[in-house]
Parts: C-alpha cells; structure tokens; sequence
C-alpha cells in the first residue's frame, strides 16, 4: 500500500510538469519560470531516487522518479533554450 501512495504522490506532483514543459515549448519564453525551482525539485527527485537505492527499496516505484526527474530536466533544457533565443 505504501508503495501505491508513494506513485499517487509522484503521479500528482509529477503531472503538472508535461503541462509546464508543453507551454514553455510555445511561449518560447522563460517569463514566469525559475531555474532555481527547477533544479530544486530535480534534486529532490534525485534525493527520493537515492533513498530507495541506499534503503534498498528499489520497486516499480523508482520508475515514476525517474520519469519525473526526465521531465523536468526536459524543462531545464528549453529553459535554456528559450533563454538563448530571448538574448539572441
């Protein structure tokens, strides 16, 4: 069960960043968006993934956390992107 909750927990932190990644695409603009708060939740998820490995509770769970830590380095890098077209 606690595994189940522990994906409910990803699944809704984790769904907003699809969302955030598709407007940051469009707007091709980094107003509204923080790299600090970017870099802070991918350690986060880089903490959470660190725990189930020295825990040694490396379950399907793992699969989320790395799905979320993708997509949000997804996000830094069109940060970046949208950054360099902003001071080109």
């Amino acid at each position: 069960m606690a595994n189940i909750l522990e994906v409910a927990m990803l699944l809704c932190f984790g769904a907003s960043w699809p969302i955030n990644l598709r407007k940051a695409l469009i707007s091709q603009s980094t107003k509204g968006v923080s790299l600090g708060f970017l870099c802070l939740i991918e350690v986060g998820y880089i903490c959470g993934l660190a725990a189930k490995f020295i825990g040694g509770n490396v379950t399907y769970v793992v699969a989320f956390y790395v799905l979320n830590l993708v997509v949000v380095a997804a996000n830094i890098a069109v940060y970046f992107i949208n950054r360099n077209k902003e001071t080109a």
